[in-house]
């Protein structure tokens, strides 16, 4: 194979892979897609002029030497790129951790649920009704029900029943009535600690689902900091400000220096932490999406104070936020 034809493979490779990298980032896409990406650029490499007679064969290619993930569909081949990034991949690191210990803390809250729970079983002892048969002892015996309210019939106080309604019947209807009204206020106080234990649990409902950590951080209308080297020197450690937020993962960035708009993956963000005073939007873990006020740094623990400025916590002074959970609003 002469020496040109393979560098010029080399060539096209490399220009594909940056294509791959830039417009689709780590996400999974069609080899087409790609491919017109490439092509559009006039001083694209042919594929005729590579050591790949076919398309087919180049992602082939992209996936026995590692630098893509390839899978074959009825629709045609897919790829999705490998970001080898020390930086990416240190990050990654620090999310799989932080994942592993809120699944231990719920796991723990979960555990601590259930063993209160079984405590209070074990305190109370389960009372169970007796049902007895209906019998009579003769079958002349007449069943008689008696009701402590209802319509009283008219004939009726004329028969041998009447001279039962004595001074003793009209005490034990005082004393129902009594027994009812005092079982009508303790329905209603149970009624009301019902109601509000509902309200806690879904306090505390609404507060579980506000601590499940995500995988995705990006929020519109937060500044950034690009940490990536692969864009050049130009946008390295540069700020930018969130415009927009595309699949959770990707975001269009207005660099704040010159103006340019970017479409970058997450992974080569960060969040930019701002003097004490200044505001921040919470971007992960617990109160995600709150505005807040910085109120301190821990250097140390790499965390800060924060005091919650919106939702029905307003005031509310949090510790131990770390950095990249919160970042500065523009």
């Amino acid at each position: 194979m002469p020496s040109s034809f393979k560098f010029s493979s080399l060539i096209g490779m490399c220009t594909c892979e940056n294509i791959l990298f830039f417009c689709t980032g780590t996400k999974r896409v069609h080899n087409n897609i790609v491919y017109n990406e490439y092509i559009s650029d006039r001083e694209h490499v042919h594929m005729n002029s590579t050591q790949w007679e076919t398309l087919t064969d180049f992602t082939k290619w992209l996936g026995k030497e590692g630098y893509c993930k390839v899978d074959e569909t009825p629709k045609g081949w897919y790829v999705q790129y490998i970001d080898r990034d020390p930086e990416t991949i240190r990050r990654q690191e620090e999310l799989e951790k932080k994942k592993r210990q809120d699944l231990d803390d719920e796991e723990r809250s979960a555990k601590f649920i259930e063993e209160q729970v079984r405590r209070g079983k074990a305190g109370k002892e389960e009372e169970t009704p007796m049902f007895t048969e209906l019998k009579r002892e003769s079958e002349e015996e007449k069943v008689t029900f008696n009701l402590s309210k209802g319509v009283v019939n008219p004939s009726a106080s004329s028969s041998k029943s009447s001279p039962s309604l004595g001074p003793s019947a009209l005490q034990a209807i005082g004393a129902s009535g009594k027994r009812k009204e005092s079982g009508y206020s303790s329905e209603s106080k149970e009624s009301k600690k019902k109601k509000s234990a509902l309200d806690e649990i879904m306090e505390m409902e609404e507060q579980k689902k506000k601590s499940t950590r995500t995988d995705y951080w990006l929020h519109p209308n937060i500044v950034i900091k690009v940490v990536t080297k692969r864009l050049g020197e130009k946008y390295y450690k540069k700020k930018g400000v969130i415009k927009e937020v595309q699949d959770k993962y990707t975001a269009v960035v207005k660099m704040i220096d010159s103006g340019d708009k970017l479409k970058l993956d997450q992974s080569h963000l960060e969040t930019v932490i701002p003097a004490p005073g200044k505001r921040v939007l919470v971007v992960n873990g617990n109160y995600r999406e709150s505005e807040a006020m910085l109120d301190s740094i821990d250097e140390k623990r790499f965390c800060a104070t924060l005091v919650l400025d919106s939702g029905r916590l307003r005031g509310r002074k949090v510790n131990g936020i770390p950095y990249e959970d919160f970042s500065k609003l523009a």
